[in-house]
């Protein structure tokens, strides 16, 4: 017997009613695949990686799960208390977005990037290729390609889950060695597979972690959907939480190529002005598709 269920469209869309971009909305019918009742037990093929269209950006699976979010171990005070989390499923880039493809975004939506002072001349001097990481982002930038390929930014607790790779209370993507992290990421201090001194690395030139994910410590800081709250760990809720309703600065995460290691710990937690007006040379972003869309 054969039946259509919404196991994958619950995996994908967290069940508030709120609707999804067109472009999330017909990849997610793609891959709604047959479904077979086995002795009622509804089997579904989910895709594990897929292609998302609009960008051309490879994408991997981030199962539904729950986890420890936060850090007590590094004396991290805006990273406690050590809560549950509980998260629906959702796609999430591979790669950090990189020059090319950032390039492509303002070809084709006609968006007005006022890059820095020196313009592209300055992008390049750290990310010389496109290849490299798209750096000098500000939030609002990231937000408008998000919504341009139909996605939109990790919140806080979907980017944390997805670095941890499935790791259980580890600090870092890779686990918790900070002596290796030259063979792990590019950071400040340059060593093993860290070449790259005094500017960003080609995107996946590092180990994914658990998840398939490249470069979730390390290369360029990624922005987050949330506003950031100091104390806000304090009273989250353990379902998809989203971050304060509002706030002055946007979470960032992961750290970047002149970050120190610590910065590259999976708790740690950054935070930047989101307006163009404030354009730090570290910043930039990686997309996902999903719940809390």
């Amino acid at each position: 017997m054969r039946k259509f269920s919404w196991v994958l469209l619950a995996l994908l869309v967290v069940g508030c009613g709120e609707e999804i971009a067109d472009d999330e909305d017909k990849t997610v019918k793609d891959l709604v695949k047959d479904e077979v009742l086995v002795e009622d037990e509804v089997v579904a093929d989910v895709e594990k990686e897929i292609v998302w269209e609009k960008d051309g950006k490879e994408m991997v699976l981030i199962a539904a799960g729950s986890f420890q979010m936060g850090d007590h171990l590094d004396k991290m005070k805006n990273a406690l208390p050590l809560h549950e989390v509980k998260l629906d499923g959702f796609y999430m880039d591979r790669h950090e977005v990189t020059v090319g493809q950032f390039k492509r975004f303002l070809k084709e939506s006609k968006y007005k990037f006022e890059a820095v002072k020196a313009g592209w001349d300055e992008v390049e001097q750290w990310s010389p290729t496109d290849e490299h990481p798209m750096i000098f982002v500000a939030w609002n930038d990231a937000t408008a390609y998000a919504k341009w390929a139909g996605k939109r930014l990790p919140t806080e607790a979907e980017w944390e889950y997805a670095a941890r790779g499935g790791g259980v209370g580890k600090r870092y993507p890779w686990g918790d060695d900070k002596n290796v992290a030259g063979d792990q990421a590019n950071y400040k201090s340059i060593g093993g597979r860290d070449k790259w001194e005094e500017s960003t690395a080609p995107v996946g030139s590092f180990e994914a972690n658990g998840y398939g994910l490249h470069d979730m410590g390390g290369n360029a800081w990624e922005w987050c959907q949330d506003w950031y709250g100091w104390d806000y760990y304090s009273k989250s809720p353990v379902n998809n939480p989203r971050g304060p309703g509002k706030g002055q600065d946007q979470v960032l995460r992961g750290g970047c190529w002149y970050s120190s290691a610590k910065d590259l710990r999976v708790a740690y937690r950054g935070r930047n002005h989101p307006l163009p007006s404030d354009r730090p040379y570290g910043n930039g972003f990686r997309c996902v598709s999903g719940s809390n869309q």
